[in-house]
C-alpha cells in the first residue's frame, strides 16, 4: 500500500469518526431542545425553541411517527413548514393539560456514515408530567437520517416508533423545576 493510499484511508476514517460525533451531538441537541422545562439558556419561549429546532433540519426533511400506535398519533410532516407546524401544535400555549416535565434519555446508539449521508438508530425513554398531575413513561425507537449540507450535518428524517407507553401514578414526580437554570451563565 502506498503512502498516498494509506493517508487517504486514514483521512476517510477520521472523517467518518468526526461525522459520527457531529451526528451524535446533533441528535442530542434535538432531544435537549425538546426537554421541558427547556434547559437552553436564553431561549425566549416556545417559538424561539421551535426556531432552534428547525435549524437542525434540512428544508426537505420528514418527521414521522410510524407503527400501529404512532401512525395516528403523530402522522407524517414533510418539509420545513409542515415540521414547524407539527412543533407549533405540540407546544401550543393553550395545550390542556400543560406539559410541565419531559426529559429525553437516549441509548442503544448505532450511527452509520456513508459520505455526506448517514443513518442513526436509538432507543429513547422519556417521562412526561402534566399540569393536572397525570404522567406517563414513553419509550420509542428512532430511525433517523442525516445529510451534510454546507459543511454541517442536519437531520433529514426523524422516524419514531412506539416501544411502549405506560401511565405513571398521579403526582409521581414530587420535585421538579418550573424553569431550568442549567445553562445560565
Amino acid at each position: 500500500m502506498s503512502d498516498d493510499t494509506t493517508i487517504d484511508a486514514l483521512v476517510s476514517r477520521i472523517e467518518a469518526l468526526e461525522a459520527e460525533g457531529e451526528i451524535r451531538r446533533l441528535q442530542a441537541r434535538y432531544m435537549f431542545l425538546c426537554d421541558t422545562p427547556n434547559p437552553e439558556f436564553g431561549v425566549r419561549g416556545d417559538q424561539h425553541r421551535i426556531d432552534l429546532v428547525m435549524e437542525l433540519y434540512t428544508d426537505d426533511a420528514v418527521w414521522e411517527g410510524v407503527g400501529e400506535y404512532y401512525d395516528n398519533q403523530f402522522g407524517r410532516a414533510e418539509g420545513a413548514a409542515a415540521i414547524r407546524a407539527h412543533f407549533e401544535r405540540f407546544w401550543a400555549a393553550d395545550r390542556t393539560p400543560a406539559l410541565v416535565l419531559n426529559a429525553h434519555y437516549l441509548t442503544s446508539e448505532q450511527i452509520r456514515v456513508d459520505g455526506d449521508t448517514a443513518t442513526g438508530q436509538w432507543i429513547h425513554m422519556q417521562p412526561w408530567l402534566f399540569s393536572d398531575g397525570t404522567g406517563l413513561l414513553r419509550s420509542s425507537r428512532l430511525n433517523n437520517s442525516f445529510r451534510k449540507e454546507g459543511g454541517s450535518w442536519r437531520i433529514s428524517r426523524t422516524r419514531t416508533e412506539n416501544v411502549f407507553v405506560a401511565p405513571l401514578g398521579e403526582n409521581w414526580a414530587s420535585d421538579y423545576p418550573a424553569a431550568s437554570v442549567l445553562m445560565k451563565p
